[in-house]
C-alpha cells in the first residue's frame, strides 16, 4: 500500500496539477517582492523627415532638406509610498503560498486514505474467496461421500443431487467473488492512473494477529489534534488571512502616493549647426544636448466615481465569506472525526459480535455435519446449517476489515501516518 500511495504521489494528475498552482504562487510572491525596487527603462528612436520638419535642437522649422534626428533616454522610478499597499501585496502572496501548499498536502492525503479503502477492499474480496473455495472443498467432499453411499445403496440418489446442487451454488459464489476481486483491482488500478493493468496484483498483509483495542482518545481529544495539524485548516486560515491583507491593500487606494523619478536624455539632428565650426558631428550633438532630471511626483485621490469605496466593501465582504469558510471547515472537520470515531465504535462491537457468533457456528456445524454423515439429518437442514455459517463468516470479514479501515482514519485524524 505504501508502494501505491507513493506512486499517486509521482503521477497523480490533479496533484500535479496543484502543485503548479504553488509554482506560480512562488512566482507571484517573488514578483511582489521585487517590486519594491526601482524600476530601470532606456529607449531610442531615428527619425528621417523632409519637408517642414521641426529641428529638435533649435526648434525651428527647417525647409526643403532632408533632417535625420536621433534621441536617446535612459529613466527610472521608485515609488516611495502607496498606502502600504506593496506590504500588502507581499503578505497577501505570502498567505496564497501557503494555502496553496497545504492544499497539496490536503490532496495527498485524501489520494492515501482512498487508495487504503481501494486496497483494503482488495484484500477483503481476496479472503471472501478464499472462504468460499474452502467452502467448496468441504461440499466436494461430501458430494465425493454421498456418492459412494449412492453408489453402495445407503442413501437415495436424490440426496446426491442435492448436495451437487449445493456444490454449484458454491461454484457460483466463487466465480462472484473473483469478478468482486478484478473489480476491486480496477478500481485502485484506475485510481493509480496505471498506464497497464494487466496482472496488476497487491501485497496481501498478514492480518491474524491485528490488535483490537478500545478508543481510548474522546472525540474532542481527536479534534483537539487534527484541527493543529490536518491542512485543510491551514490552508482555510492562510485564506482568510490572504484575504485580509487584500483589504489592506485595498485600503490603500485611499491614500496619497509619493514617487520618485529621474532620467537622462540627448539628442541629435542633422540640420543643426555649430555657433563656431558650422559643422556639428554626432557625438559632440550627443553630449551638448545632455539633460537631466530628478523630481518628486504625488497623487492624491480626491474622488474616482465611488470606485474605492465600492472595492473596498467588496474585499470586506471577501473577508467575511473566509472567515465563514474556515469556520465551516472546522465544523465539517468536526463532524468528520464525531463519524469516524460513531463509526470505529461500531464496526468494533459488531467485528467482536460476528467472531463470537461465527465460533459458535463453527461449533454447531460440525455437531450437524456430523449428525448428517451417520443419516440422522436430512440434507435441507444441513444446507441450511451451512449457509447461515457462510453468511456468518462473510460478516467476520466485513467487520473486520471495516474495523481495520476505520481505525486507519481514526489514526489519520490524529497525526499518525497510514499503513498496514
Amino acid at each position: 500500500m505504501e508502494e501505491c500511495i507513493r506512486y499517486a504521489y509521482d503521477n497523480n494528475i490533479e496533484l500535479k496539477q496543484q502543485q503548479l498552482l504553488v509554482h506560480q504562487s512562488e512566482n507571484n510572491l517573488l514578483q511582489s517582492k521585487l517590486s519594491i525596487l526601482p524600476n530601470l527603462n532606456a529607449s531610442a528612436s531615428y527619425n528621417s523627415s523632409r519637408g517642414k520638419v521641426l529641428d529638435q535642437n533649435t526648434f525651428e522649422i527647417v525647409t526643403g532638406q532632408t533632417v535625420n534626428s536621433f534621441s536617446g533616454s535612459i529613466s527610472s522610478s521608485m515609488s516611495l509610498f502607496r498606502g502600504l499597499q506593496q506590504k500588502n501585496t507581499i503578505g497577501r502572496n505570502l498567505y496564497s503560498l501557503l494555502a496553496n501548499i497545504e492544499n497539496v498536502e490536503k490532496l495527498k492525503n485524501d489520494l492515501s486514505i482512498n487508495i487504503a479503502l481501494f486496497y483494503l477492499q482488495i484484500v477483503h474480496a481476496q479472503e471472501q474467496l478464499t472462504v468460499f473455495e474452502n467452502q467448496l472443498n468441504l461440499t466436494m467432499l461430501q458430494v465425493n461421500r454421498t456418492s459412494a453411499l449412492v453408489d453402495a445403496g445407503s442413501v437415495p440418489e436424490g440426496d446426491l443431487f442435492e448436495i451437487q446442487s449445493q456444490a454449484a451454488r458454491d461454484e457460483l459464489q466463487i466465480v462472484t467473488a473473483r469478478n468482486t476481486l478484478d473489480i476491486s483491482r480496477l478500481n485502485l488500478a484506475q485510481l493509480l492512473d496505471l498506464e497497464t493493468r494487466t496482472n496488476f496484483q497487491i501485497v496481501i498483509p498478514d492480518f491474524s494477529n491485528f490488535e483490537i483495542s478500545d478508543l481510548i482518545s474522546s472525540v474532542d481529544d481527536v479534534f483537539a489534534t487534527a484541527e493543529t495539524i490536518l491542512p485543510q485548516l491551514k490552508a482555510a486560515e492562510y485564506s482568510m488571512k490572504s484575504a485580509e491583507k487584500q483589504l489592506a491593500f485595498t485600503r490603500g487606494y485611499r491614500s496619497p502616493t509619493l514617487s520618485l523619478q529621474g532620467g537622462y536624455n540627448t539628442r541629435y539632428s542633422s540640420s543643426a549647426r555649430h555657433p563656431v565650426d558650422d559643422v556639428y558631428p554626432f557625438w559632440d550633438q550627443v553630449k551638448d544636448g545632455v539633460n537631466s532630471y530628478i523630481g518628486l511626483q504625488m497623487s492624491i485621490p480626491i474622488f474616482n466615481n465611488w470606485q474605492i469605496n465600492t472595492s473596498v466593501k467588496n474585499a470586506k465582504l471577501d473577508v467575511q465569506n473566509y472567515q465563514l469558510q474556515f469556520q465551516l471547515t472546522k465544523n465539517k472537520l468536526y463532524k468528520e472525526i464525531q463519524q469516524a470515531y460513531a463509526e470505529t465504535a461500531a464496526s468494533l462491537k459488531q467485528y467482536i459480535a460476528a467472531t463470537r457468533a461465527v465460533a459458535s457456528m463453527e461449533e454447531a456445524f460440525r455437531y450437524t455435519e456430523q449428525r448428517y454423515e451417520v443419516g440422522l439429518m436430512n440434507f435441507v437442514d444441513y444446507s441450511s446449517a451451512k449457509t447461515r455459517l457462510e453468511s456468518a463468516q462473510s460478516d467476520v470479514l466485513q467487520a473486520k476489515f471495516e474495523y481495520i479501515f476505520k481505525t486507519k482514519v481514526l489514526d489519520f485524524y490524529n497525526g499518525r501516518e497510514i499503513t498496514l
